[in-house]
């Protein structure tokens, strides 16, 4: 009950996804990988929660993957309750409810945080409990409809947290294959001062 009165306000509802993801980021990132409250369109003023820095085409560029956290309590909660009573009608206008929210908060992270080439074509809806992840993902049209049209994908705590691994492994790949190049050369001179000093 206590716990509901907390989600009960927004900006209390707000900090918590806010704060469940930048612990997150900053467990599996280091700080030169992301940006807190990014401008990632410059042609727009709206700052973005997060955003994870990716290699770009050339050594020194790099684009933005937008990551907002969105926490849809209110309709969600409702939601559960009305399962726990068994009112499936209740239900049903519950889940159009959810869906309309979830489908409001993709539109907003579509058209305010994602613009190539400065950004990645998509970006992340990060919901902080994995019960309300997983309500959505059950919805797959919505979810559909999330990455078509909205060009946003829908993560929960522990599929983010997948994520992070994967794009860690690429982080360090990339790093092999610049420092190999490095030691290629470095192989080169020693080979060429080995062979003047024979």
């Amino acid at each position: 009950g206590d716990l509901k009165k907390v989600f009960t306000n927004v900006k209390s509802r707000g900090y918590f996804g806010e704060i469940q993801l930048g612990n997150i980021l900053e467990q599996f990132l280091t700080p030169e990988q992301y940006g807190c409250n990014v401008k990632t369109r410059p042609s727009s003023n709206d700052l973005v929660e997060f955003a994870i820095k990716l290699p770009g085409k050339n050594d020194n560029e790099f684009v933005w993957l937008p990551v907002d956290s969105k926490f849809p309590i209110e309709d969600y909660s409702r939601l559960v309750d009305a399962e726990e009573q068994g009112d499936v009608e209740l239900i049903s206008e519950l889940r159009k409810k959810l869906e309309t929210s979830v489908k409001s908060f993709a539109k907003d992270i579509y058209e305010k945080y994602i613009e190539t080439p400065y950004t990645t074509d998509f970006g992340i809806m990060f919901l902080p409990t994995e019960s309300l992840y997983l309500e959505i993902l059950k919805n797959t049209s919505l979810c559909e409809t999330l990455s078509q049209k909205y060009r946003v994908v829908v993560s929960g705590p522990t599929t983010f947290v997948a994520l992070l691994n994967s794009l860690q492994m690429g982080f360090r790949t990339l790093a092999i294959e610049k420092r190999s190049g490095e030691v290629w050369s470095l192989l080169g001179t020693v080979k060429s001062e080995f062979e003047k000093n024979r």
